[in-house]
């Protein structure tokens, strides 16, 4: 049976937008749960390998409630967060003024826009992160090169994903998780299961971090790597924008 909220290709961002508004007050709740609190130490690895320097700027694309996004700011960053749900920016929004995630917010802004058509001219940022978002691009491949474009001579570019396990069997268990467990908790705590066996249905069609990774080569990025956690059940790709495109 399909998925109501997954669609490939453009015809389906409609129905990511309403995915998110629909799970946007309940998504860090569901995030604590369906990782068992571990999702908040992927995304410290993000921050640790996005190298934050004196005078850095940083990109979050597809920043939903902003843990990353913050992350990066309380390291030091001049950090922009951009997503293109109104309702996921609110709940960001809401946690900057709360002040509960950072001493000082004033380096830290978000905005409303579109991770295909990044609204910064190249060469903008010194990092550029994306984390559980370029799976749900209509064009994961086009994303990437607009992080690339974005950033400048140097820049690191680290993207967080679910990841699909090399070892059938663990993979079979853990899809199994994402079909079964993980629904579950969306029907209980968001009234949709479909919310989050959208999970598994995306991923399905997505190449993971090996795909992620050959892209990344296929762009041009030194030092591309990736770092596997649980098996492969979570990564994060990583490279760099070469020194020697420096203008």
């Amino acid at each position: 049976m399909a998925n109501q909220f997954y669609e490939p290709g453009v015809q389906g961002e409609q129905k990511v937008r309403a995915l998110f508004a629909r799970i946007a007050k309940r998504y860090d709740l569901l995030n604590d749960l369906q990782s068992f609190g571990l999702h908040r130490y992927w995304k410290r690895r993000v921050v640790q390998l996005a190298g934050v320097r004196k005078g850095s700027r940083a990109l979050d694309l597809c920043c939903g409630t902003g843990d990353i996004a913050f992350g990066l700011a309380a390291e030091g960053a001049e950090v922009v967060g951009l997503d293109f749900s109104a309702e996921m920016l609110a709940v960001a929004d809401r946690r900057k003024s709360a002040g509960s995630c950072l001493q000082s917010t004033t380096r830290l802004s978000f905005l409303q826009g579109d991770a295909l058509k990044i609204p910064f001219p190249e060469s903008s940022f010194d990092i550029v992160t994306v984390g559980y978002g370029l799976r749900n691009l209509s064009n994961w491949r086009a994303g990437l090169s607009e992080m690339r474009r974005v950033g400048k001579s140097g820049a690191r570019l680290v993207v967080l994903e679910f990841g699909k396990p090399n070892q059938p069997v663990w993979r079979g268990i853990y899809f199994g998780y994402l079909r079964c467990f993980v629904p579950l908790l969306g029907l209980l705590f968001c009234r949709s299961a479909s919310a989050y066996s959208y999970i598994l249905e995306s991923l399905k069609h997505y190449p993971a971090q090996e795909g992620v990774a050959a892209e990344m080569q296929k762009l041009g990025l030194a030092n591309v790597r990736i770092y596997s956690f649980l098996g492969g059940v979570m990564t994060i790709n990583y490279g760099e924008k070469p020194q020697a495109e420096c203008r």
